[in-house]
């Protein structure tokens, strides 16, 4: 069963960036976060509900919280917001990139020289993506949805090294994050007088991303890992480029060649830049030493 599992999550999360943007026609950035954590939450909070606990430990979801739903999805919907579909997914799947770079100085890892290699490739395909395939000119059509796009890369790459530390069970753990995130959300979202009734076709996207972005997928994919980690780790590089697919046939966006270079020089670049000792490729951002954070 862990490979079906395996199979099932990154299918799912293919097509999450699909969903981001339709359902962006109809919502704001805040809106589609609201609706889809309180998804999230539900979820969560049913799957959670016969080992719920109260622990001093949950307090760590007062700042985890903050950073993840609220700033990263804050960040990562108005990337999608303002650039297509294909670039706001690639410039994200630079994490892991951004993980290499962050657990330097703060998990103290040391670069090699493949390392190094790696992150150069890596960011050049980011370049390549941005620039829309004239990485030497530097011209960006839209900077500040370039930096929302990187920007959304480093909060979740932030995000997971200082979840790091956090041993609660996967369900326990989410459930806190989203109960305090959606605390955040509601309140940001009723500040700025946001808070009102979607249209249906708005809501059923803010449903399926908080099932399938930020919900039971991830569970598919603790139990896929748990089985079958390296058909896992092998099988998620697969999800930006089945997310072009999908790109192309729901949205409607013609997937650019320089989209396609970009992302084969982001994920080249993770393959080599990666040590197995820092990072195991997943598309649940959470791998560690073969471990769920």
């Amino acid at each position: 069963m862990s490979k079906k599992h395996a199979v099932g999550a990154v299918l799912l999360w293919s097509t999450v960036a699909s969903a981001f943007k339709l359902s962006l026609h109809y919502l704001t950035t805040l809106q589609l976060l609201f609706y889809a954590s309180l998804t999230s939450l539900i979820t969560f909070g049913v799957l959670y509900s016969r080992e719920f606990s109260l622990r001093r430990e949950n307090l760590r979801s007062t700042y985890l919280g903050l950073i993840n739903p609220l700033l990263y999805y804050t960040v990562l919907f108005s990337a999608y917001d303002r650039l297509p579909a294909q670039e706001a997914q690639a410039l994200n799947y630079t994490w892991p990139l951004m993980l290499i770079l962050l657990s330097m100085p703060l998990l103290g890892r040391r670069p090699r020289a493949k390392t190094v290699l790696g992150l150069l490739l890596g960011f050049l395909g980011a370049i390549v993506v941005a620039t829309k395939g004239n990485p030497t000119n530097l011209n960006f059509p839209d900077p500040p949805g370039v930096i929302l796009g990187v920007g959304s890369a480093v909060v979740w790459a932030l995000y997971w090294i200082l979840n790091l530390i956090d041993k609660r069970p996967l369900v326990e753990k989410m459930f806190w994050n989203f109960l305090f995130g959606f605390v955040y959300v509601s309140a940001v979202l009723l500040l700025s007088g946001g808070l009102v009734l979607p249209p249906m076709k708005g809501l059923v996207g803010a449903v399926y991303v908080g099932l399938f972005e930020m919900g039971v997928t991830y569970l598919l994919w603790y139990w896929a890992v748990e089985g079958e980690l390296a058909f896992a780790s092998n099988l998620a590089y697969l999800v930006p480029f089945l997310s072009l697919l999908f790109i192309s046939f729901v949205v409607g966006e013609q997937i650019a060649s320089s989209t396609i270079l970009g992302l084969i020089l982001i994920v080249t670049g993770i393959t080599i830049g990666g040590d197995s000792k820092t990072y195991k490729p997943g598309p649940d951002k959470h791998r560690l030493d073969g471990g769920m954070v």
